[in-house]
């Protein structure tokens, strides 16, 4: 083994190589110097003990006692230098003093303990496991036993002959052997434990980016204003932010230490419970994907409302793996839409009363309308008309919802006209061109002034969308038993973000208030009630600074000509 290591790899299981370097590498390099040569002490000793008790001639026999001598000697050494103060490989000194030792004692005692020389495998074993120069510790182990053999013939009084000279040559060679076969095994678990060690490296490596995405994840969690909540397939937790944690506490009923998702406070409309199917985190781990999911949680003071959010993660095969789910804190947005709603009922309340006085003075001077020259006749039905218009509308702001529809049969034609009509002083003074696209007559079953309204609403933001100039092409058409209702401009457009938020109550696009283009932001949203309250749709296509297409279907309500 290379007592000069101090490495080894220690991953989880303790591996023979994790106790080497448990029991021996972690220690100093002395201490491992004396406790590979212990082992050759030990047998010294026992070699000792052997001839002592049946072969007593050994110990007084000079060349035996010097090998005894030595071994003492190459002890104390071992013991007394501070081996990791001198140059790296110093101490491989010992093996080969070990040698002269081993060939002392076998000289002495070999025609009584013919096993004696096989102590030359200690040092041998040393030499070929240190890892020092192999080539070296090979021709080395095999001269240095080749001596131990050969010497005592040169010293001897026999004469020295080939044959003496062959006769012990299988110990040397079969040294050559052991040493070359440790020297293989030694240079493989000296690339396995590199390889071992490289791969640990990379393993702490990766435990550590591993470590740091982790927390860098935590922090950008941690960071963000929204509950994020991560749970299996079974919905229990695997991840939550500390905004989450908060949110989750207000939910915790009292009693109950761990509650299960049933038991949490949560609330839905009128703030009644939440069943368990309909709860968000239920949801989501039954495969259910959505958005901004409204609820209540908590009680009294604590109570919040909360806008949730999921999506599902899935198994390769496509199989639920759990969700991750965002809870966003709308209390302060759903108290300010309570507060404008307020707002926008009071300020309605406040118009009707000089709309009403309006409108009652111009029906009592139309009703005398023939005293009235034409065109002044003319204009006040046209003010007449957009009076009880807007009444309407104050009173949709706060009953939009319950916006009633009386359909009758109707000439979409003439309707269309009439919006034109209205709408031809606004055009001029945008430098609008109106165009109608429409048959000479189209009869269908809608509510006249719910539809005149929608198209005076489309044709008015044609216009006023349009500050450059431009064309506004109205069209009607019928397609099969539907009505298709289409208000086409040239004007300023709106981007894809714009048009995903067009029919939001109050919403106005970034041009429109960027050109101070007047406006309150309900007439698509007004417009769209009053379509799907007929059963329709309206879409919108739109691009920047090229042009808008607002398009209604009216569905089953075409009417045969009479």
């Amino acid at each position: 083994m290379n007592i000069d290591s101090k490495n080894g790899s220690s991953l989880n299981n303790p591996s023979p190589d994790t106790l080497l370097k448990r029991h021996f590498y972690t220690r100093s390099l002395r201490t491992r110097v004396v406790l590979t040569q212990l082992p050759l002490t030990l047998t010294v000793i026992l070699t000792v003990a052997l001839a002592a008790a049946y072969y007593p001639k050994i110990l007084v026999d000079p060349r035996f006692v010097t090998g005894l001598g030595m071994q003492a000697i190459i002890l104390v050494l071992c013991l007394a230098i501070p081996w990791d103060k001198l140059r790296r490989g110093s101490f491989l000194v010992i093996p080969c003093l070990d040698l002269i030792a081993v060939g002392f004692i076998r000289d002495g005692s070999t025609q009584y303990i013919t096993s004696v020389g096989l102590l030359a495998l200690f040092p041998v074993f040393w030499l070929s496991a240190s890892g020092y120069a192999r080539r070296t510790a090979i021709v080395a182990s095999t001269l240095a036993t080749l001596l131990i053999v050969w010497v005592p013939l040169f010293l001897g009084s026999a004469k020295v002959t080939p044959e003496l000279l062959a006769k012990p040559l299988v110990f040397p060679f079969m040294m050559m052997a052991f040493s070359i076969t440790v020297v293989i095994m030694t240079a493989s678990m000296d690339s396995q434990r590199e390889a071992l060690e490289e791969k640990d490296a990379e393993l702490r490596t990766a435990l550590d980016l591993s470590k740091k995405r982790e927390q860098l994840l935590e922090t950008v969690l941690d960071t963000v204003a929204v509950g994020i909540v991560v749970v299996d397939e079974g919905g229990h937790d695997q991840l939550m932010n500390s905004t989450q944690a908060v949110i989750h506490s207000r939910a915790l009923p009292d009693g109950i230490a761990d509650p299960e998702e049933k038991d949490l406070l949560l609330f839905g409309q009128c703030k009644a419970p939440l069943p368990a199917d309909e709860r968000p985190v239920r949801r989501a781990i039954l495969g259910e994907s959505f958005t901004n999911y409204q609820m209540w949680i908590g009680q009294g003071e604590n109570c919040r409302a909360i806008s949730t959010t999921a999506r599902t993660m899935r198994h390769e095969d496509g199989s639920p793996a759990g969700a991750v789910i965002a809870f966003n804190d709308n209390t302060e947005m759903m108290a300010a839409l309570s507060a404008k709603d307020d707002f926008v009922a009071n300020v309605s309340h406040e118009f009707r009363t000089p709309l009403t006085s309006i409108i009652g003075y111009l029906g009592m001077i139309l009703d005398d309308a023939d005293r009235l020259p034409a065109d002044v006749k003319k204009f006040l039905a046209i003010t007449q008309r957009n009076a009880l218009r807007l009444n309407r509308l104050v009173s949709d702001l706060v009953t939009t919802d319950a916006m009633d529809v009386a359909p009758a049969r109707t000439d979409i034609a003439a309707l269309i006209k009439q919006s034109v009509g209205s709408a031809r002083l606004m055009a001029e003074r945008n430098a609008v061109d109106l165009i109608q696209d429409l048959p000479d007559q189209l009869w269908a079953m809608v509510d006249a002034g719910r539809i005149g309204q929608a198209l005076d609403n489309l044709i008015s933001n044609a216009i006023k969308y349009s500050p450059d100039g431009g064309t506004v092409t109205v069209g009607a058409l019928a397609n099969g038993a539907d009505v298709v209702l289409e208000v086409r401009d040239t004007g300023i457009g709106m981007s894809g973000p714009e048009q995903a938020m067009a029919f939001t109550k109050f919403f106005r696009a970034d041009p429109a208030l960027e050109r101070s283009i007047p406006g309150l932001g309900l007439g698509l949203m007004i417009t769209k009630t009053i379509v799907a309250n007929h059963g329709g749709t309206i879409t919108v296509a739109s691009e920047p600074n090229v042009g808008t297409t607002m398009r209604i279907i009216l569905p089953e309500c075409v009417m045969a000509l009479v």
